[in-house]
This record gives structure tokens, sequence and C-alpha cells, in this order.
């Protein structure tokens, strides 16, 4: 990201989020924000995603997940500073 400040944060997203085209959805969002990092659904029914990028980035890209796309029905985000390593791309694992 040349010298721009980068972030990484990790977020847990809850409500109705599986089955409704989220995480191909919450890629496409991160890809237009620049965004590197990963989203993938947990077994108790929540996603998680970590995201890489600009804070004004990442600030919108957890505006985005707590909306979702049409069909989902968000009722919480949890966000958190991540510290590991994030790989360029963003992935749906």
């Amino acid at each position: 990201m040349n010298d721009e400040i980068r972030a990484c944060r990790r977020y847990q997203v809850s409500g109705k989020v599986q089955g409704v085209y989220f995480r191909a959805s919450a890629r496409e969002a991160a890809r237009g924000l620049s965004l590197s990092g990963w989203v993938r659904n947990l077994a108790d029914g929540r996603v998680e995603a970590v995201a890489a990028g600009t804070p004004q980035a990442l600030a919108e890209f957890e505006r985005w997940l707590a909306k979702g796309p049409p069909r989902a029905e968000v009722s919480a985000v949890v966000s958190e500073t991540w510290q590991e390593d994030v790989a360029e791309g963003f992935l749906v694992l």
C-alpha cells in the first residue's frame, strides 16, 4: 500500500448471515475497497472476516458488514485489531 497507513481488523458478524451470499458479497465489497484478507463461515452460524487496508477503507467495510447483502439480517458486528500477517488479495475460505 505504498506510503499509506495500513491497519488490520477482525470482524465477527452475527444474524442471518449464512446461506445469503454474504461471503461472496463481502469479497466483492472488500476488493472494491482495495482490502486484503479473507472471509469464512463459522460453525456457530456467524461469519468471520479479516481485512487489511487503510483505516478509512476498513471503516467503510465495517459499515458494509453491518448491512450485508440484501437477504442478510445482521444483528451485530464485533470488531477487533488483528495482529497476524494478511496476504494480498481477498479470499472466501
